[in-house]
């Protein structure tokens, strides 16, 4: 009778000598996460502000409420905390519409 089929992803492998054979795996990294910031200006509505919070960000309506107040008070906040390619995108679909709406709303990238 055989011996086990090699077992894929890790465990013991039996080699036809009979000795077992250690499967290693490598540690993964995690990626780096970066946090996007929203900055405040005199002329975006807060009401725009809110609504992109909750459309972009996915953020309840009263989350959005409480980050677009503390925005506007402190000068900045964070939208949310992602991998580098997805704070990118979410930087370039806050400028994008604003832009559309006639907004200067800036945001940006940030080191986590």
């Amino acid at each position: 009778m055989a011996g086990p089929p090699d077992t894929p992803g890790g465990g013991r492998d039996r080699r036809r000598d009979g000795a077992i054979q250690e499967k290693t795996r490598e540690a993964v990294a995690k990626p780096p996460k970066y946090k996007v910031v929203l900055y405040n200006d005199d002329y975006t509505p807060m009401d725009f502000v809110a609504a992109l919070l909750e459309q972009v960000f996915k953020k309840s309506p009263v989350e959005a409420t409480a980050l677009m107040l503390k925005i506007h008070r402190s000068g900045k906040g964070v939208g949310g905390i992602y991998t580098l390619e997805v704070a990118e995108t979410k930087v370039a679909t806050v400028h994008g519409l604003a832009e559309k709406n006639g907004y200067p709303l800036r945001s940006g990238v940030e080191e986590d």
